[in-house]
């Protein structure tokens, strides 16, 4: 008894201190940071042939752990093929092996020496990227290359996925290209070399572009237009350059001095709305617009806001996306506030409201988010704007917030922050409320559900019950409106999940109330914040695009006038209004309500295409063939979705028909569409790949070989130039395959390779 009684004592004793030390060992390990990027990529002669990368990237990382490390470990896009490591001057051992938790290949290198806590390590990676069907992320031909972070094309130990985000840092890139082709990244650039002093990633795009140099105030913004703009797309580009230059200019006066590197908008065919250092790319549409719209207006904004946020100061750590991404588009609302009045803004914020709603009773806390979780990039931009709002307005105010901004984003000494170093700058341990409403928004998940009670009389005055099921306490507006349209408002202090009421002194009959009118609160159910409970916008457009789709033209008249009497800047409402007016032959009223849309200070880019459309299908009721023709055109040009470009292009087609006025087809284009269609017929790979741009359209061309078709015949109706190296040729196709004839129309995409066309994409192919 006495042996077992001491084995119990050394037992008790012996294993928190294994623990202990377990827990030593496991935290003193080396992690590291990388604190420049240097890389030399290669696109030039044999690796367009080859549709290969060739690259060689030297990474400087200090280690930020506990521990000395003795080796270096990188993570690369799978199919990356490493030829050598070293460290130094020196040749390094390394090991390759799949990441299962990334889905990436692991590259440990390791050391020659170890490298203390603190310390920094340069290691240099050689290695060839091949490139299978050419994607947003990467892709190599004859019109450029395009690689971008996502693509994980460069080494580096940290990804999206790590618990402290990806490496940003200041990058030095070199790209080798092909003769006559330009590149484009972000920072200073040097010949084929770009220097950023921002901490961002590496990316380059290589082709060819008309630049616009803004000047005045717009000094180091440029826009980068499809070779062979026009005139109106070079206007649109200038328009670009001033919206950049007035954030720039609202920033520098809300944050700090503006980091000295250049803005450019590019037009690119791929991965648009990317952004990085200061480079934006836009889908090539949005300079042949003949207005700014709204998504690209916020693409600036943001852009701008992340020269400070992120560019020139490192936001680390957990929760560094919800800084980075969130506080950047709550920035960038302000602006639009500034810029296009509160109205525009106000609609942004309900639109990032409904595009959270669908995963907030799944989502997990913003601090702890990463990409691993599938609601993380719409929780950390949409949810973490809101509560930025809300701490900026609510929990602090706007002097204390913006003296924080200024602090961390302008004259920080080490040139770093963190959401923990903003949350302490912000007073979040002085003050126990705050902290309470700080820990409830950034470390929980959203459980908050704000509810309201229809309205009572009680004497002379009006009470409504309020609930609160969230977690943190809320102070909000409360909203009357009497049956004569005046409106009451009152504040309302609910504590976590609790009751109360609001009370308005008047003998007029309340008619209807709300909680929260402005929605500073991320919610779980934004319905329940009205009474009598109306159906929300979302089920009012819902019940309104179902009817419209069945026909039901009155129902969808009544749905959307209901929705606009509630919500008067819902431009998706005012559209399906029109366009069942014009179904009701209504044309007056939807005229008025087209031309509304397009008055809107900053339409959605299906606002403008729909309104174009609506516009021209009115002009061709009214025999106006030419006027309908410019409106169908203008609505191509803004190519915001498949369905208003498929209505506008066959819309374009049978006015100018009526008006006597189609363009000539182009005979180059028309004789390599007829070589074209013999390649189908012949159904021979070899054939289809020596027309079609390599890297480009492997499902059409193995569907195609497959079922080869019995016939296949494609006439062109019309094509347009797009700059000087790319043509757009609708045409319709009629072809026969296993024993099914086919009909339909589609719209071909043609590249110029050297001195010929090939095929790059096809855009729309409605053949059934």
């Amino acid at each position: 008894m006495k042996h077992f009684g001491i084995i119990n004592f050394i037992l008790l004793f012996a294993l928190p201190c294994a623990a202990s030390f377990a827990q030593t060992q496991e935290e003193a390990r080396a992690a590291w940071q990388v604190t420049r990027f240097d890389v030399a990529a290669g696109v030039a002669g044999n690796a367009i042939a080859d549709r290969a990368l060739t690259a060689r990237a030297s990474i400087t990382a200090r280690n930020v752990g506990q521990g000395s490390g003795r080796t270096f470990t990188a993570r690369l896009n799978p199919t990356a093929e490493v030829k050598s490591a070293s460290v130094g001057n020196a040749q390094a051992r390394f090991i390759s092996r799949p990441d299962p938790r990334t889905k990436l290949q692991q590259v440990t290198v390791t050391l020659d020496s170890p490298v203390a806590p603190g310390g920094t390590v340069v290691v240099l990676f050689d290695y060839r990227l091949p490139i299978g069907d050419n994607s947003g992320l990467a892709a190599i031909s004859a019109e450029g290359a395009q690689f971008l972070p996502a693509a994980h094309w460069y080494p580096s130990p940290n990804t999206e996925f790590a618990p402290r985000g990806a490496d940003f840092a200041p990058v030095l890139l070199t790209v080798n290209t092909t003769g006559g082709e330009m590149v484009v990244s972000s920072g200073q650039s040097e010949g084929p070399s770009f220097k950023g002093t921002l901490n961002t990633q590496p990316f380059f795009l290589t082709g060819k572009w008309d630049v616009v140099e803004g000047t005045g105030e717009g000094r180091g913004v440029s826009a980068w237009l499809v070779a062979g703009a026009s005139a109106d797309e070079r206007h649109q580009g200038e328009a670009l350059i001033a919206l950049a230059a007035a954030a720039r200019k609202f920033y520098a006066e809300l944050i700090g001095a503006v980091p000295d590197v250049p803005v450019r908008v590019v037009a690119a065919r791929r991965g648009a709305g990317f952004e990085m250092g200061g480079t934006l790319l836009v889908d090539a549409s949005v300079f042949r617009r003949s207005k700014i719209d709204s998504l690209t207006a916020l693409q600036i904004a943001e852009t701008i806001a992340r020269l400070w946020v992120g560019g020139a100061t490192a936001v680390q750590g957990e929760g560094a996306a919800v800084v980075r991404e969130g506080l950047s588009r709550y920035l960038a609302t302000l602006f639009l506030e500034k810029q296009f009045g509160r109205e525009v803004a106000d609609a942004e914020r309900m639109r990032m409201a409904r595009l959270y709603l669908p995963i907030a009773k799944r989502d997990g806390p913003l601090s702890q988010s990463t990409p691993f979780f599938d609601t993380h990039y719409n929780s950390v931009t949409n949810k973490g704007a809101m509560v930025w709002r809300l701490v900026a307005e609510r929990a602090v105010n706007r002097d204390a917030f913006t003296a924080m901004l200024k602090r961390e984003f302008a004259s920080r000494p080490d040139g770093q922050t963190s959401l923990a170093a903003i949350r302490a700058a912000l007073g979040e341990r002085g003050s126990q409320s705050l902290q309470s409403i700080l820990q409830g928004i950034f470390d929980q998940p959203t459980d908050t559900d704000l509810l309201i009670g229809a309205p009572q009389q009680r004497g002379g005055e009006w009470v409504v019950a309020l609930r609160n099921t969230g977690g943190i306490g809320v102070d909000a507006a409360v909203v009357a409106t009497t049956e004569s349209g005046e409106r009451l408002t009152t504040k309302a202090t609910i504590p976590a999940r609790d009751f109360t009421e609001a009370r308005f002194k008047t003998p007029a009959r309340v008619v209807w109330v709300e909680i929260d009118p402005d929605k500073f609160y991320p919610q779980t159910d934004y319905a329940n914040d009205i009474a009598p409970r109306p159906a929300s916008s979302e089920d009012a457009l819902a019940e309104a695009t179902r009817s419209f789709a069945q026909q039901q033209y009155a129902q969808t008249v009544q749905t959307a006038r209901a929705e606009l009497m509630r919500a008067t800047s819902n431009q998706e409402a005012r559209i399906l209004l029109a366009r069942a007016l014009v179904e009701q032959n209504n044309l007056g009223e939807a005229e008025k309500e087209f031309r509304a849309a397009l008055a809107a200070a900053l339409p959605s880019p299906a606002t403008l295409a729909w309104a174009n459309v609506g516009l021209g299908e009115i002009a061709l009721r009214q025999s106006k063939a030419a006027e309908a023709a410019k409106r169908f055109d203008e609505a191509v040009r803004v190519d915001a979705d498949y369905a208003s470009a498929l209505a506008a292009r066959a819309g374009r087609i049978k006015a100018e028909a009526a008006a006597g006025a189609a363009p000539a087809v182009d005979e180059s284009a028309r004789a390599f569409i007829a070589q074209f269609d013999q390649a189908v017929q012949s159904g021979r790979k070899a054939s289809l790949d020596a027309l079609i741009m390599p890297g480009e359209l492997a499902g059409f061309v193995r569907g195609i070989v497959g079922n080869q078709p019995e016939a296949w015949q494609t006439r062109v109706l019309r094509t347009e130039a797009h700059g000087a190296n790319r043509m757009l040729a609708d045409v319709s196709v009629t072809a026969r395959t296993l024993g099914r004839d086919q009909a339909g129309t589609a719209v071909l995409v043609l590249a110029r390779a050297g001195q010929s066309w090939r095929l790059a994409d096809i855009q729309f192919f409605e053949v059934r």
